[in-house]
């Protein structure tokens, strides 16, 4: 049976598809959204088990080639030394992320200009500056007002408390003279918006059973779908199809029972993250478009960007917080702008991280050789457990093309579709920062009064963040999108993801990711009359 054609369809349902739906409710078009998973399950989240610990390295293992779910698919990431971390499932990525909300900086948006490394943005701060604002006010975050290292913004809710370890570390930066502030976070410090408040369970990156997390499963999508948006779940994509005139027909998709659909829209609205809007887009090759959909400029799937990180961990004699209180509520950014002095250009964050459970700070202990298996295993756990906390370096990434997306000419997923292929190196001055980052956050931890200091760079599970692989620019020839998140050679297909940043920034990106899919949503209601112009 022909399913009925729709004004707008969306394909995926995470940070950026929620917030760019709900957006474009106020034009009382008629949205559908496609979601290859489906909705969390908070009574199942890890915390809510005794096995908690176990359940991260299977059914909630953030890497989907270990995890397996029917909703993944596979990707091919054995030319890159960073392993991509991806959910499928409403919500998306938010349901396991951390909850740093942190926004870029102005400087990020012209690095080129500035720097003299890779592009500007077509777009400023100050014109995402009220989406950032907006999308706060949605997901809830929590916060410090006054952070010398931004513009003026408002704080939603009280911070999270530094505890234990955050007032070690704040010790430590304080001794070095160095810039620490409190986190923005989407973790609520109290009742908002019928959310209650975080109870330090400490397994935000399992999801948050308390529901104090803002995931868009229970920010925007509620809002959404009480406004008339359609959500389909279990429905996977494979492609966007065209017509001659280079139109965006709409979707084909699989649905939960592995029959093929096609979904007719009038406009499309890629959001399946920097790994999977390549991918199908990629995937979609017709007569008119035979290296892929909105291709022309060869740059689909190039320019992957990561945020390789360290991880930067510090034991103390006196016991810290161990895994009890969300993670990253605390942030150092003294080393974020260029300082060519340093031997690199463009910086880095350092983010506080707490300690983690026993059955990880064992295999952590061991790994490291802080502790032995067998005679004094107990005497040395003793000491590392609850004694530890740590530091991750996050270093900007700046566009390679070489550094990319392809679709795998064997791996499939279930259905048949092929499965992205990841290339990825990391470039001199990524290790640069990297370095210099571990140095100063050893140095940190010193000063805080750690006994000992181990660090691992890369961190291999950190392809938390996936950028770049669609990017957004004014000339046709060097991006995907336009400076509005329009496709130049597709005029009725958008892209509202984190595959349409320029640049990577050295902060976490899905405030901006949904920042950008708020400012598209309010450029597409402006330009309703001359949309396809």
């Amino acid at each position: 049976m022909a399913l009925d054609k729709v004004d707008v369809l969306i394909v995926g349902a995470g940070a950026s598809a929620a917030a760019v739906a709900w957006g474009l409710v106020e034009t009382r078009m008629r949205i559908v959204c496609l979601e290859q998973g489906g909705w969390p399950v908070p009574e199942r989240f890890p915390s809510t088990e005794r096995d908690w610990e176990i359940r991260q390295y299977t059914d909630f293992n953030t890497n989907p080639n270990d995890r397996r779910a029917p909703e993944d698919y596979p990707i091919n990431d054995g030319d890159s030394p960073i392993k991509i971390v991806n959910f499928n499932g409403v919500g998306g990525g938010t349901v396991l992320y951390g909850g740093h909300f942190p926004r870029f900086h102005p400087s990020d948006f012209r690095v080129c200009t500035q720097d003299n490394v890779a592009d500007d943005w077509p777009i400023d701060y100050d014109t995402l500056a009220p989406f950032y604002a907006e999308n706060e006010r949605m997901m809830g975050i929590s916060g410090l007002a006054g952070d010398p290292a931004y513009p003026p913004k408002e704080a939603i809710m009280p911070p999270l408390p530094l505890g234990r370890s955050g007032e070690t570390l704040a010790r430590g930066f304080n001794k070095l003279g160095w810039h620490w502030w409190p986190t923005d976070s989407t973790i609520a410090t109290q009742e908002y918006e019928g959310r209650a408040p975080c109870i330090n369970l400490g397994l935000c990156t399992s999801g948050c059973a308390q529901g104090a997390k803002g995931s868009t499963d229970i920010t925007y999508w509620p809002a959404a779908i009480r406004a008339g948006v359609e959500l389909r779940t279990h429905c996977r994509v494979s492609r966007i199809l065209c017509d001659d005139d280079g139109f965006a027909t709409g979707a084909a998709y699989f649905d939960a029972d592995g029959n093929e659909q096609f979904q007719p829209a009038e406009v499309v609205i890629m959001a399946s993250n920097g790994v999977g809007t390549p991918r199908i887009l990629l995937n979609s090759v017709s007569r008119r478009f035979p290296n892929g959909l909105a291709n022309s400029s060869g740059l689909v799937g190039k320019n992957l960007m990561f945020h390789p990180c360290a991880y930067v961990v510090g034991t103390f004699e006196e016991e810290q917080d161990g895994f009890r209180g969300p993670h990253n509520w605390l942030a150092s950014q003294e080393f974020y702008e260029t300082d060519l002095s340093r031997g690199f250009v463009r910086g880095y964050t350092m983010e506080a991280n707490r300690g983690s459970g026993p059955v990880m700070t064992a295999l952590r202990g061991m790994m490291s050789g802080r502790i032995p298996f067998g005679e004094g295993h107990h005497e040395a756990m003793r000491r590392f457990f609850n004694h530890y906390t740590s530091l991750i370096v996050m270093a900007e990434d700046l566009p390679e093309e070489h550094n990319c997306v392809t679709l795998d000419p064997e791996l499939t997923d279930s259905n048949g579709i092929p499965a992205p292929k990841i290339h990825y190196r990391l470039s001199e001055n990524s290790w640069r920062i990297l370095r210099h980052g571990t140095e100063r956050a050893t140095e940190a931890l010193r000063a805080a009064g750690a006994i000992d200091v181990q660090s691992q760079l890369p961190i291999a599970g950190g392809g938390w963040h996936l950028m770049g692989t669609a990017r957004m620019g004014t000339d046709p020839a060097r991006s995907v999108v336009n400076e509005w998140g329009r496709s130049h050679d597709v005029k009725n297909l958008f892209i509202v993801d984190g595959s349409i940043f320029v640049t990577s920034a050295g902060v976490n990106p899905t405030s901006t990711i949904q920042a950008l899919a708020l400012y598209i949503a309010d450029q597409m209601k402006q330009r309703l009359a001359t949309l396809f112009d």
